[in-house]
């Protein structure tokens, strides 16, 4: 196993000005080391995971970081800027820079290394070091634990807890919930905090560093269960038990929350927890002196875990129809495909078969596609009630699920179809919400998530499912249907484009996944203008890949080296009806890439609705052709789709300026690796 960070990995005089660049020529290091084995690729992840939320911390500390599959073994790179680069930290640029890449499936000895640096770049005296350096070798061993910077401490990493003596252990983390052995003051306020981050590298640990050191600065007993990449250890039940308070600094689902329940509780992202421990630990005092408890499931909301303190209620509710749709998709391509399958293999007529339960012949091909039918239609069955049980979990958590799904099933029975069960999810969280808002005695907090919620919400949403909103809803959806199957003409050409463009505007991301819901919403109650949609959105989905894809074999000059390696890849993703295989095209060049993309997919759009082109299937790309109404001129609408995208960005990117003299993949002045547009 090689080291964590080696002399070449260190950069003293780090020149970059943007933290982009400052990205890059770290990374560089990384691949002329072999860790990385694809430039482009690591930083768009990097990119990726700096969007998410900015890495710039108090201090001077900038950590951009990520896992990726570009990455070869747990790494860190180093670099300390002069000028200072902005990472987004409330009291300016940083200094001391630390580019993190841990592999997809990480290392977990050096993933508990990099957590143990982590916890050290909350040490003064080790940033102190790093600032007075002078030489790359004992800056490298610095950070590898070999050298200590003043007196020597013994190391420990989050697979070594400290030996139980009654001491705290060396980072500040009590070894137990229970007072030092011999202690004759009472015994000292308890918190357990949990600390998670999207990557699970960095800011978790440095978080619990921060809340153990302020813990102990203000008497108070701090034990933290990180929950990062390495796993985690669940605190002893005893331990959690015996706690006067929860704090909770996380940026991602706390995994077994409920543990927590009934304790005051202050729930906030893990950057508060280190820059405001302190804070937070006098607000859980606070709330625990005044018995504020939390609601048990209130603060689990899973989609709320990144919200910001600024986010408004569309932000909130895109994540909560988000959620929903993520955990449906499984269930449309299962059923749908079976469907499809069947309709291929027994005509149209197969869904007027009896019951496979009553008459199945084991040599008749009619019999297989009936079971398919079958198997498939129960499958799809599930489409609306698992959208409105996880739109409601998205707000509620684990109690919104139970009146969700009782919702979306009552939206079918009343045939609200897709729309009830968007309300369903929507309606049940609501209730869900406002009744964990309750304050309710303490004797009863306990059945409240597994009796009182579940069947005081099921009641309110199934009372207004059925008796006030199913039935407009119903009418709605009926209307829209007809109006669908309606659609001819200019009408439904201009709905193919609009679709089409939606399909390539984020390439996967949320309005792209709306079009994909408005399709798949259709096939539940199939008729031609659904079928329509259908495939329009499949076809337009399929461009943006496929366009990256020709673009980098008809001017791979106009491409790096490792865009036309991911243009490769980029014909079988497309082909598949995967339109992320286009992102790390757009992630590079987001300015050419993108309006290319929607032109070509509202073409596509357009032609197809214009052909008439319909589909059952909701996924598969071009190994469902045979599935399709149309097939050729449905094929054909994706290749005058792909050829606009096509010479779109070959055109765009032909007129940036280029320099006269530059190596294929070498960084050009701003650092960015992408050309000066003219």
């Amino acid at each position: 196993m090689s080291e964590l960070i080696t002399a070449e990995l260190v950069d003293l005089d780090l020149s970059a000005e943007t933290k982009d660049a400052a990205a890059r020529a770290l990374a560089e290091r990384m691949v002329a080391a072999g860790r990385v084995t694809d430039l482009a690729g690591f930083l768009a992840d990097v990119a990726a995971r700096e969007a998410q939320m900015p890495t710039g911390l108090d201090g001077g500390i900038g950590i951009p970081h990520c896992r990726s599959t570009h990455v070869t073994e747990p790494t860190l790179a180093f670099g300390r800027s002069a000028a200072g680069i902005d990472f987004g930290a409330p009291d300016g640029p940083a200094d001391l820079i630390f580019l993190i890449a841990a592999p997809a499936g990480g290392d977990a000895d050096h993933l508990s290394i990099l957590s143990t640096l982590a916890r050290q770049l909350m040490d003064e005296t080790f940033t102190d070091a790093l600032r007075s350096a002078t030489a790359s070798e004992p800056t490298a061993a610095l950070l590898r634990g070999d050298e200590a910077p003043g007196e020597p401490t013994p190391e420990r990493t989050e697979a070594e807890p400290a030996e139980t003596t009654g001491e705290s252990a060396p980072t500040g983390r009590p070894t137990t919930g229970r007072p030092t052995t011999g202690q004759p003051t009472p015994a000292p306020f308890r918190i357990v905090a949990v600390t998670s981050c999207p990557t699970g590298i960095a800011h978790t640990y440095m978080a619990a560093e921060s809340l153990e050191k302020a813990g102990k600065a203000a008497g108070v007993e701090v034990v933290v269960e990180t929950q990062g990449s390495a796993g985690f250890q669940r605190l002893d039940p005893q331990v959690v038990a015996a706690a006067d308070g929860v704090i909770f600094a996380h940026d991602v689902e706390v995994r077994d929350k409920e543990r927590f329940a009934g304790k005051p509780t202050v729930d906030v992202g893990v950057k508060a927890g280190i820059g405001r421990a302190a804070e937070l630990i006098a607000e859980v005092r606070r709330k625990a002196a005044q018995g504020e408890v939390s609601a048990p499931a209130r603060a689990a909301a899973p989609m709320d875990k990144d919200a910001e303190p600024g986010d408004g209620f569309a932000t909130r509710l895109r994540k909560w129809l988000m959620t929903g749709v993520s955990y449906m998709v499984p269930f449309v391509a299962a059923g749908g495909l079976l469907i499809a399958l069947a309709f291929a293999l027994g005509g149209y007529t197969i869904n007027k078969a009896p019951s496979v339960a009553d008459h199945f012949v084991w040599t008749e091909s009619t019999s297989w596609a009936a079971l398919l039918f079958q198997i498939g239609g129960v499958a799809f069955g599930f489409l609306v009630p698992v959208l409105a049980g996880f739109i409601a979990y998205g707000m509620a958590d684990r109690p919104g699920l139970v009146p969700g799904f009782v919702g979306g099933a009552i939206a079918l029975t009343v045939n609200a179809g897709f729309l009830g069960g968007l309300i369903a999810g929507l309606l049940a969280g609501a209730v869900v919400t406002a009744i964990q808002r309750v304050r309710i005695p303490a004797p009863l907090r306990g059945i409240m998530p597994v009796v009182v919620i579940p069947l005081l919400s099921s009641v309110v949403v199934g009372l207004l499912m059925f008796l006030v909103i199913g039935k407009p809803i119903a009418a709605l959806q009926k209307g829209l249907t007809d109006w669908l199957s309606g659609l001819t003409g200019a009408n439904a050409v201009i709905l193919g484009a609009l679709l089409g463009l939606m399909m390539a505007f984020d390439l996967g991301g949320p309005l792209n996944k709306v079009a994909y819901a408005f399709a798949v919403g259709g096939l539940a109650t199939p008729n031609e203008g659904s079928l329509k949609v259908m495939a329009a959105v499949m076809a337009a989905g399929m461009v943006p890949p496929l366009a990256m894809a020709l673009a980098t074999t008809v001017r791979g000059r106009l491409f790096t080296k490792a865009e036309r390696e991911n243009g490769k890849a980029a014909w079988v993703l497309g082909a598949s009806f995967i339109t992320e295989g286009a992102i790390p095209f757009a992630a590079a060049d987001p300015l050419r890439v993108i309006p290319s993309a929607m032109a070509g997919g509202a073409v596509t759009g357009a032609l197809s609705m214009a052909f008439g082109c319909t589909l059952r299937a909701p996924h598969g790309g071009i190994f469902v052709v045979p599935l399709i109404g149309q097939p050729f001129l449905y094929l054909l609408a994706v290749a005058v789709g792909t050829g606009v995208s096509t010479a779109l960005v070959v055109l765009l990117k032909g007129l940036r300026k280029r320099p006269h003299t530059r190596p294929e993949d070498s960084p050009t002045p701003d650092g960015t690796g992408v050309p000066v547009a003219a």
